[in-house]
């Protein structure tokens, strides 16, 4: 079982089956991929029939692999983890945002390594600052990053319901099945 099956796993068991809520932006969603999602990505079938195997190749293609997550995963598999999650929950442009975000406050103003343009890319650049700040900070550094990365979802969650009423009815589980892997 590679990472991203791993990943995928924990989405799935997240996000459930269909779903078709007037209060969703999202709208009818199967799996926790959208209907817009899903056709952007070709699948022409009714949204309750999308199967997980063409779930798992949207989520590979849409998010994991867009993210360039396999380089991720070979440094940190949870980091990789919970990145996948948010991109699927918030976009894979706020999820990087997030990493980049993050590794700018813990490099020490600069000493262990450059700032990063904060513009949501996971590319090689962040990658490689991932990679320093994990050698430098050891163990612990996956746990901080971990926490970082799980409070700036949790903050865009409550974010989110506090613009748009309509959201608090999801805010609960949003928060709820945000756990890190």
């Amino acid at each position: 079982m590679t990472a991203f099956d791993r990943a995928f796993a924990h989405v799935l068991k997240a996000e459930g089956g269909y779903s078709d809520d007037a209060r969703d932006s999202g709208g009818r969603t199967m799996l926790g991929i959208t209907e817009s999602v899903a056709r952007a990505n070709g699948y022409v079938g009714d949204m309750r029939d999308l199967s997980v195997a063409d779930a798992g190749l949207i989520y590979r293609r849409q998010y994991w692999d867009t993210m360039r997550l396999d380089s991720v995963a070979a440094l940190s598999e949870p980091i990789a983890a919970e990145l996948f999650d948010t991109g699927v929950n918030m976009g894979i442009g706020v999820a990087g945002k997030f990493l980049q975000r993050a590794l700018n406050v813990l490099n020490r103003a600069g000493q262990d390594y450059p700032d990063l343009t904060v513009d949501g890319i996971v590319g090689p650049i962040a990658v490689a600052a991932l990679q320093s700040f994990l050698a430098k900070r050891r163990g612990s550094g996956e746990v901080v990053m971990l926490r970082a990365l799980n409070a700036l979802q949790g903050a865009r969650y409550i974010e989110l319901a506090e613009a748009r009423v309509k959201d608090e009815a999801f805010v609960f589980g949003w928060l709820l099945n945000r756990t890190t892997i």
